[in-house]
């Protein structure tokens, strides 16, 4: 019996595959029709064999979203910074880059990650970093060092100190893109100050000492001066123990 008259159709399978086997000038052998079909159906999966449909429909995408989503992440803080904006993670970071500043203009800016006036003043901050290359430019987050900042008096945010040389804090004010000018003409000024040669004097020995007795700096790291001020301080608490 030939194959047209007795044609083969595979349950199932749609009408139009049946009809196209029925239709067929070869003879229509199940086996073969069978192997080919299967054939293709499992070279067609074996393609794409161990993707999931997520992975499979974010293979290069995926990387281009991760970009983006790592670019826009980074904290506003933290971009445009230049080679001399200095990070400051600790009370005694800051003492220590204070005296090793030498003769050179040192400004410290205080600022916070929530507050809108530090961050719309933050492209500014940079750009007069970068035409001051001599100039170290320290920044301190408010809300990761508390203790020292209340210590230092800092309750106006953004706010900014100026230090240099022996002379230490040279002046102090707050200010915002609205007052740039302030920050400006200060810069002007106090870039080629020169004072007297001698080490760097950084903060205050009262706002040393005030950061000594809360645990914010080593004791061994105040200087031979705040040595004797703590000395001139103990015989006077001593007497007042034994009267």
């Amino acid at each position: 019996m030939s194959s047209s008259s007795n044609p083969i159709s595979f349950p199932g399978y749609s009408t139009s595959f049946n009809e196209t086997l029925i239709k067929s000038n070869r003879p229509l052998s199940p086996s073969v029709h069978a192997v080919d079909f299967f054939t293709k159906r499992s070279q067609l999966f074996s393609n794409h064999k161990g993707l999931t449909s997520s992975s499979w429909n974010a293979k290069t995408p995926l990387h281009a979203h991760a970009s983006i989503c790592v670019s826009k992440s980074m904290r506003w803080w933290e971009k445009t910074l230049k080679p001399n904006m200095i990070e400051i993670n600790s009370a005694q970071e800051l003492v220590d880059t204070l005296s090793n500043s030498g003769d050179r203009l040192v400004i410290v800016e205080f600022y916070s990650p929530g507050c809108g006036g530090c961050k719309s003043l933050h492209p500014k901050i940079c750009q007069l970093a970068e035409s001051n290359l001599n100039a170290i430019f320290l920044q301190v987050n408010y809300e990761e060092l508390k203790p020292m900042c209340h210590s230092l008096h800092i309750h106006v945010l953004p706010f900014f100190r100026f230090y240099k040389g022996s002379q230490g804090k040279i002046c102090s004010f707050s200010c915002t893109i609205a007052t740039i000018k302030k920050f400006k003409d200060a810069l002007s000024k106090h870039k080629n100050d020169v004072f007297d040669l001698g080490p760097a004097k950084g903060l205050e020995e009262s706002e040393l000492l005030t950061l000594s007795s809360i645990g914010q700096i080593s004791y061994n790291n105040l200087t031979k001066k705040e040595d004797l001020v703590l000395e001139e301080i103990n015989p006077s608490m001593n007497n007042l123990l034994l009267a």
